[in-house]
Formats: structure tokens, C-alpha cells, sequence
């Protein structure tokens, strides 16, 4: 879910690397590390970019990359934490994991074994 202003920029991929591990990636051109913002509180995670105005001497004979502030937030799912992220070559990569704690997991009960006292 992006906001509606800047809806659809940053483009980005979510990506399944195996089971229970998720990748987010956003094309951020542009932007140092000192210019991106990455919380999460419950179970949305907030991407926000900030850059200082661009000088306004500098004059363009096509400007094709984008030089604009943006937020962009993602509902993760239940138990999906955030592990870390990495900026290189342009592209924010923030990697997920899937942890269903363990009273939660399902689990196999025999036939005619113990019965647990109530």
C-alpha cells in the first residue's frame, strides 16, 4: 500500500526465497543511506525517503530520474519480522522471516496415548 501521492514510486519486487523467508526490494536511485528511513510497528513496515532540495541552479536537458520524497508501506503478515536491510547499487533490499512460535505450530497427537490432566 503506497501513498497517494507518490502511488507507485518506488517500484519494488517482493520476492520468496524459501519457506518462511520473504525479500522486499525498492529501486532507490538516488538516495544515500542517510536519506532513507525503514520502521516497523506491528504489522506494517514504513519505507520513507527524504532527500534536501535539489539545487535549483542546475538546469536539465532531460531529467528522467526521479528526484521526489515518498513513503511507502507494506501490511506484513501475522509473525513476519524484519531481519535487516542492505542499500547497494541503487535497490533497498529488506529481508523478512516468518516465525510461528512453537505453541502455535500444529502438532501430531497419538490415539490412545496419555491424556493430559485439565
Amino acid at each position: 500500500m503506497a501513498s497517494k501521492k507518490n502511488h507507485g514510486y518506488p517500484p519494488y519486487n517482493i520476492e520468496i526465497l524459501e519457506k518462511d523467508r520473504y525479500q522486499i526490494t525498492l529501486a532507490v536511485a538516488g538516495f544515500a543511506e542517510n536519506e532513507l528511513e525503514i520502521t516497523s510497528e506491528h504489522n506494517r513496515l514504513t519505507v520513507k525517503g527524504k532527500q534536501d532540495e535539489v539545487a535549483q541552479d542546475r538546469r536539465f536537458l532531460h531529467q528522467g530520474i526521479a528526484a521526489r520524497n515518498f513513503e511507502r508501506a507494506f501490511e506484513l503478515a501475522e509473525h513476519v519480522r524484519v531481519l535487516g536491510a542492505d542499500l547497494k547499487n541503487g535497490l533497498l533490499v529488506i529481508d523478512l522471516l516468518k516465525e510461528i512460535p512453537e505453541e502455535m505450530k500444529p502438532r501430531t497427537i497419538s490415539i490412545g496415548g496419555k491424556t493430559l490432566d485439565a
